[in-house]
């Protein structure tokens, strides 16, 4: 039997449009506070339905290149654009009395609990490839921008057999998880690895985004600090046109062991 072969899809016609008219900015034809040829002129110079050149324009927005203004058209924004406007915090902050607490966010819906099996990235991130695990996925909505993201917490089953109350209320919010890990002795460290992807199709649908959009994916690794023995992975998706990722950045002290052998080299 024949091996299959990936062919891939030409991109839409409001894609390549858009990617047009990106190139047309960047190589200055227009400038910024300029406005954009209407609908109806796009038509005529691409050819294109009135759909079409919409989409096109709102593709151009979400990269962050134009703005559009009622009655007015859609105008070029200075170079580089602006910052996505919703802000993911990432940080994880602990008070003085032992206690976690993470930004709030908005869930659209109940979370949804399953057992499913580690593969991909957050199996090679937590070592136990092809283990079980619970699974409990949230989409997390913004109402002042209306971003959706996904967010995703892996449980494996080695870990919830040492800390029992994981698995009783895997739902739990996940400064409630931090919290049972800590309570059952652990010290926790916690690791993010951030990267991009095209999104798939059941990924566009669901947050909402389009072909060529980026698509953000970080992976915080809990882990047992005296140990080095991860614990936990939390997935999170973001559409990167819409969606900016902060985090603060505190410096770490350098093992002294480490730093003996490195004068000693």
């Amino acid at each position: 039997m024949a091996a299959r072969e990936h062919i891939e899809r030409a991109p839409s016609m409001y894609l390549q449009v858009a990617q047009r008219m990106a190139t047309d900015i960047r190589r200055g034809r227009y400038r910024p506070g300029d406005f954009l040829p209407s609908e109806a002129e796009m038509v005529t110079m691409y050819g294109v339905g009135k759909h079409t050149a919409r989409s096109a324009v709102a593709e151009l927005r979400q990269m962050g290149l134009v703005e559009s203004m009622q009655g007015k058209g859609s105008r070029v924004l200075p170079s580089g654009g602006v910052l996505p406007g919703t802000r993911v915090d990432r940080s994880i902050h602990r008070t003085t009395k032992g206690s976690w607490s993470l930004p709030q966010t908005t869930a659209t819906e109940a979370p949804a609990i399953t057992r499913t099996t580690l593969d991909g990235p957050p199996a090679l991130l937590l070592g136990l490839q092809d283990q079980d695990a619970i699974s409990v996925d949230r989409v997390i909505h913004d109402p002042a921008t209306g971003a959706r993201t996904a967010h995703r917490v892996l449980i494996p089953m080695a870990t919830a057999a040492d800390v029992p109350t994981l698995a009783q209320q895997p739902d739990a919010e996940i400064s409630d998880l931090y919290q049972q890990l800590a309570d059952a002795g652990l010290s926790l460290s916690f690791t993010e690895h951030v990267t991009a992807r095209t999104p798939y199709p059941d990924e566009r649908t669901a947050l909402g985004i389009g072909d060529a959009s980026p698509l953000l994916i970080t992976y915080r690794v809990t882990a047992d600090a005296e140990r080095e023995r991860p614990l936990l992975c939390e997935e999170l998706k973001a559409p990167a046109a819409t969606c900016q990722l902060t985090y603060p950045v505190t410096p770490t002290k350098t093992d002294p062991k480490r730093a003996t052998r490195r004068r000693s080299a």
